[in-house]
């Protein structure tokens, strides 16, 4: 039995393999932060559905892609050794605002947009381009 030391960044990297590959889902063992974290990628356009299946131990997600968007270039920023967080101040926008960030922050996460919005600052999980 293998045990994951990076949820975040193994849910990131099953859903790179599988778009590289050309599947349109995938499926990943369930915890809160990924369940959250889907929705936020679902609430923004970034995929096309998420769904959680499964009872206790056997929980998942299963993750829809956009058929009509390209593959997603996910890139972890916060890792289990190195945390980054920014204030309010320091949240720039990704692409010139084409892409997002996903920020967790006390209020839950939420896009480096809505961060902005709602003046919070907090760890920088990933970006999505």
């Amino acid at each position: 039995m293998t045990y994951v030391t990076d949820p975040i960044g193994d849910l990131l990297t099953r859903m790179r393999n599988a778009q590289r590959v050309r599947h349109t889902e995938c499926r990943v063992p369930w915890s809160r932060i990924k369940e959250q974290l889907c929705m936020v990628l679902k609430a923004e356009g970034w995929i096309e559905n998420a769904e959680v299946g499964g009872e206790g131990i056997q929980k998942y997600v299963d993750i829809t892609f956009a058929q009509d968007k390209p593959a997603l270039e996910l890139k972890r920023i916060s890792k289990p050794g190195r945390r980054v967080y920014q204030s309010v101040k320091d949240i720039r926008p990704i692409l010139n605002g084409f892409g997002s960030a996903i920020i967790t922050t006390s209020a839950g996460l939420m896009t480096d947009v809505q961060a902005r919005e709602k003046k919070m600052g907090g760890e920088v999980l990933c970006t999505i381009a």
